[in-house]
């Protein structure tokens, strides 16, 4: 079975983000598969998105750290597991994701090579792994989250490290940054405000 997963937690994103993200899956995949939100609030959300509820008053599990509770051995789903943010934008067909790279944990190599040529950081916007084969990110991010959660800046930091004998990146051409890769990077001499101002404007070209 392939699923396709998002996390919402607290009120950062409203149940419209999930809503959205559900219908652009719809229309860009002629793979079968089951859509999951993962969350602590499922108030809005479409019927035809099934939620997994997340643990109530853990400390643990909040901010981008909750997602790494996909991983852990109680997670309900067996099967292919994909995952997108909930500010993720698809334009265009993914069945390429369930396939590429079959069994392997996928994931982003971090936006920030397109300064850096070398850049071996993740970024855990989109992911894809089989069920139960990633659970010691969970499991040793569980035994010693303070430490993990006060030495890195947020969970794909931690997948970077934890994770680099199993990672595999998408292809960089595959899923671009809107801020860093079509629009460009923000000229620091010009100001809009308080806000740098973009070089370019936005574009989707056939490398996007």
């Amino acid at each position: 079975m392939n699923h396709i997963v998002c996390v919402k937690w607290g009120n950062k994103y409203i149940s419209k983000y999930a809503n959205v993200l559900y219908n652009m899956v719809k229309r860009h995949t002629t793979v079968p598969f089951e859509f999951h939100c993962i969350t602590d609030d499922p108030t809005g959300l479409d019927s035809h998105i099934k939620t997994i509820l997340l643990p109530k008053n853990d400390p643990i599990i909040k901010t981008w750290w909750s997602k790494l509770w996909m991983f852990g051995g109680h997670f309900p789903l067996q099967g292919n597991i994909l995952y997108f943010d909930l500010d993720v934008i698809i334009f265009k067909n993914i069945d390429e994701l369930f396939t590429n790279n079959p069994n392997k944990f996928m994931i982003i190599r971090d936006f920030n090579r397109c300064r850096m040529k070398d850049w071996s950081v993740c970024n855990s916007s989109i992911m894809r792994w089989n069920a139960g084969t990633m659970n010691y990110l969970w499991d040793d991010f569980k035994q010693n989250a303070q430490n993990i959660m006060s030495s890195n800046h947020g969970d794909q930091d931690w997948i970077t490290q934890r994770a680099k004998k199993d990672k595999n990146w998408w292809p960089d051409e595959w899923i671009r940054s809107y801020k860093w890769e079509m629009v460009g990077l923000k000229n620091t001499k010009i100001r809009k405000g308080k806000k740098f101002v973009f070089q370019n404007p936005p574009r989707i070209t056939e490398q996007n």
